[in-house]
Formats: structure tokens, C-alpha cells, sequence
């Protein structure tokens, strides 16, 4: 522990755990307001867009618990700035992508790096803080990762329109510069349980993610029945299962099964898993809509949906606050019901004439439930956990909401494709506002899910029976 990083003010720590997260969380929404120009530009299908998503969320998926063992065996400030180097080498050779094959695999190789950064850069804030701060030191994080949210399409959008698809992933560059030095002065180097990593569960879960993933974004194309999209889904789903036989019986597993006794931690990523397949998937068709269909500029774009991404910035912090006082399950349900009205609402809209001022309040409402939800649900993941449990529990966390960003985009576009969708102003909102609807049924189940969290008072009740160190353990697990 360095003397250095003890003196860091508390507002330089946050910064430095905040930043590569603030980069990585950008750069979902900025990609995905590119998509119609990169559709464009690099002559790039449906299928191609669906990848340019899936490459990093299913290698961000894929990676985060290795990167999560490898933290805690060689220093998590170690790893943590590896991830920031490499997502900042990546993201070089996306701007320097002239084909949609290229792009993708440089995406793969930006998630691999952002792996080390969302579940690390949690678990070095949460024990580079005094307990006691830990609430208000979260709630501004996920603040932080509210704005990531807020300003990519925005971002996206300007550089976009004002530069070219390329400048997006240029972006990226000085900020990792930047973050390097002040992660290494800011933050002290912390370490959990220092085991061998767990190479057979990483290979068995990432083949298994993959193919189920690959089977249904290339269902519609090759055909459901077809060899290579049975393989996909039943190799997939065997290798899945394989995954968690293997788990069961690994001296140092890379997803610690015992982790899901905790009704607080099952419940909470039964609520990521279905949360992001719901949302980020029905974001996926609707930024689509605005520009295929009602023909906005990527910045225009960007601009209309800020009441739903703005939200969270002013929202999350409030929550990460108020989460002690009312408990994590009012808050998450509450917020995953006002999503599920709020798509509904703008599927049942979705006409190339549709007003922009009749679809702010779904957005508002859908902006606001965001809220609800991500702060209490990382006080959920977190709460009943051990300081050395942190990184697992907060990468199990990260790589289950990933894995339901990639099923989402892959579902609701096979939900497009299977409706008769096309990427065109005429052959697109029909079968867009089906997909939607899929979407807010999949806010609805979430809804069901949350209510399996512990209520309030047998939160407390678990708090109280915990050492009190571990007692203010309210932090949240983006």
C-alpha cells in the first residue's frame, strides 16, 4: 500500500476508478448510434451491425471473471491498467477498420480489455474508500456511468455528423492516456484470493456464451433448422452446461457457484440478465428507427433520446443514496415496471409520423426506471458479500448483464428479421415495434424476478447479524 495512494483525496480516487469505466460504457452507446453510417460506409448487413455489438459484449462477457481472478492473484491496479492499455490499442485499430470483418475483430479485442475495467474499477473504488464513504463514493460511480450512457449517443452523434465513424473510437485515446497516470497515483494496489486461474471454466463458458449467441443471431439468415445454427444452440447450450459441472468440482472456480445461496446475489443478476436483454436490445432497434425511418442525423438522434439518457446521471446518485433507507427491492421494481410501460408505450407509437413529444415521456420513463435499477441493483449483487469477494461478485454481475446485452440485440433483431423487417423508411416500423414489444415483456419478467429480493427489513435484519465491518457493505455492483 503506498503512501502515495493513501493521501489521494477521496475525489481524485473516484476519478481514477471512474474514468475507464466512463470510457468503456461510452463507447456501447456511441457504436450504436454509428450504426446506420457504418451500414453505409463499410457496406455492412444487418447481421455485420448485430457483431459490431455482440464482438465486444460477448468477449467483455467472456473475459470479465478471468480478468476478475487474474486481478486478484497479480494486483487488481495491475490488471486494471492492462485492461485500460489494451482497450486503448483497440480501439486504434477500430478507427483504422476499412472492413466490417475488421471491425468486429477489433471490437472482440476493445472487450477483452474492458473486461479489466468494470468489475476492477468497482472493487478498487470499494476498498479504496473508508466504509463509511462508500455509499456516496458508489452512488457518484454510478453516476459517472450514467453519464457514459447519457453522452455516448450524443457524442456519438456530433462526431458522427461533424467528423466520420472513425473519430468515435479516436475518442478513446486520450482518455485512456490520461486515465494510466492517475489510476497508478490515485489508487493503491489491492489484492483477493490469490489462486490459479481457471482456464477450463473460461474456455467451457466462452464457448458456450458463443454459440448459443451465434445460433440465434444466425438463425433468421441460415435457417433456424440449419446444421451450423443447431450446432451453435445445442453445442452452446451443452458447453454451458458443461461450464457448471466443471464450476461444481474446480479447486479455484472462475464463477464461485456458492455465490448464488445469497437470495440478495441470485435474485439481483436474475434481474441484470433479463434487464439488459430487454432494454439494450429494444435501444439497438430504436436508435435504427429515428435515423432509418424518420431520417435524423446521428446527432439529432443522439439529442432526442437525452430525457432517457440523462436520467440516470441525475437519478443514480439519488438512488445510491436512498437505497439504505427504503431498500434495494422497491427501488428495483419500481424502476423495471416503469421500463416495461415505457417501451410498451413506445411500441404501440412507433410510426415513421410519430411525434417527437409524444415519445418523451416513455423515454422519461424508461430514462428514470434505468435509474432505479442500477444503483440498487449493485447494492443488491454486494450486500451480503466478503471485501474478498468483491471482484467475483461485481464480474458474475458484469458478465451476466453483458451476456444479456448480446442476447438482446441478437433476439430482438431475429425478432425484427422473423417480422419481415427491412432498413429501409417503409420496411421498418412494423416489425421494429414487435421487437419492441418483446423487449417490454422481457421488462415485465424482470419485474416478476425482483420481486425475490429480500425486502427491506430482512436486508436490515442480515446486516445486523453480519461483523460490522461487513455492515455497510451497501455498494453497489454496476
Amino acid at each position: 500500500m503506498s503512501p502515495t495512494a493513501q493521501r489521494a483525496p477521496l475525489a481524485l480516487v473516484i476519478a481514477a476508478a471512474s474514468l475507464p469505466m466512463f470510457m468503456a460504457m461510452l463507447d456501447n452507446l456511441v457504436v450504436t448510434n454509428a450504426l446506420p453510417v457504418l451500414a453505409t460506409d463499410l457496406d455492412a448487413s444487418l447481421e455485420h451491425l448485430q457483431w459490431f455489438i455482440n464482438a465486444y459484449s460477448l468477449s467483455f462477457a467472456s473475459f470479465i471473471l478471468m480478468a476478475v481472478a487474474l486481478g486478484d492473484r497479480w494486483g487488481r491496479r495491475r490488471v486494471f491498467m492492462g485492461g485500460i492499455a489494451l482497450f486503448t490499442a483497440a480501439s486504434i485499430l477500430c478507427a483504422l477498420a476499412t472492413s466490417p470483418e475488421f471491425l468486429i475483430g477489433a471490437r472482440a479485442l476493445q472487450g477483452i480489455g474492458a473486461a479489466a475495467l468494470l468489475p476492477l474499477s468497482l472493487a478498487i473504488l470499494s476498498t479504496n474508500v473508508d466504509p463509511r464513504q462508500r455509499p456516496l463514493a458508489i452512488g457518484i460511480w454510478g453516476g459517472v456511468a450514467g453519464l457514459g450512457v447519457a453522452l455516448g449517443p450524443v457524442i456519438g452523434g456530433a462526431v458522427v455528423d461533424g467528423l466520420s465513424w472513425h473519430a468515435i473510437f479516436w475518442l478513446n485515446v486520450p482518455v485512456g492516456v490520461l486515465a494510466l497516470p492517475l489510476v497508478r497515483y490515485a489508487l493503491r494496489e489491492t489484492y483477493g484470493d490469490r489462486v490459479r486461474p481457471d482456464v477450463a471454466g473460461l474456455l467451457l463458458g466462452m464457448a458456450g456464451v458463443f454459440g448459443v449467441v451465434f445460433g440465434i443471431v444466425r438463425g433468421n439468415e441460415a435457417g433456424w433448422t440449419s446444421g451450423q445454427v443447431l450446432a451453435g444452440l445445442i453445442g452452446g447450450g451443452a458447453m454451458l452446461i458443461a461450464f457448471v459441472l466443471w464450476e461444481r468440482r474446480a479447486t479455484a472456480p472462475l464463477l464461485p457457484l456458492a455465490l448464488f445461496r445469497d437470495r440478495s446475489f441470485s435474485a439481483a443478476n436474475g434481474v441484470g440478465l433479463v434487464f439488459s436483454l430487454g432494454m439494450f436490445g429494444s435501444v439497438f432497434i430504436l436508435i435504427q428507427f429515428l435515423q432509418v425511418v424518420q431520417g435524423h442525423s446521428p446527432l439529432t438522434a443522439g439529442v432526442m433520446t437525452m430525457p432517457w439518457t440523462l436520467a440516470p446521471l441525475f437519478i443514480a446518485p439519488l438512488t445510491g443514496m436512498l437505497t439504505p433507507r427504503v431498500g434495494t427491492r422497491a427501488l428495483i421494481v419500481t424502476g423495471l415496471a416503469m421500463q416495461a410501460v415505457g417501451l410498451a408505450w413506445i411500441a404501440s407509437i412507433m410510426e415513421p409520423s410519430t411525434s417527437y413529444g409524444s415519445l418523451v415521456p416513455a423515454f422519461l420513463l424508461c430514462g428514470i426506471g434505468m435509474a432505479l435499477v442500477f444503483a440498487p441493483s449493485a447494492t443488491a449483487v454486494l450486500a451480503n458479500m466478503r471485501d474478498e469477494d468483491h471482484a467475483k461478485a461485481s464480474g458474475t454481475n458484469s458478465t451476466v448483464r453483458e451476456i444479456g446485452v448480446a442476447l438482446g440485440v441478437a433476439v430482438l433483431a431475429a425478432v425484427f428479421a422473423a417480422a419481415g423487417g427491412e432498413f429501409t423508411p417503409t420496411g421498418y416500423t412494423d416489425a421494429a415495434s414487435d421487437a419492441v414489444y418483446v423487449g417490454a415483456a422481457a421488462l415485465a419478467v424482470a419485474t416478476v424476478i425482483g420481486l425475490f429480493l429480500p425486502s427491506h427489513k430482512r436486508a436490515q435484519e442480515a446486516a445486523r447479524r453480519r461483523s460490522p465491518e461487513l455492515e455497510p457493505a451497501l455498494v453497489p455492483a454496476h
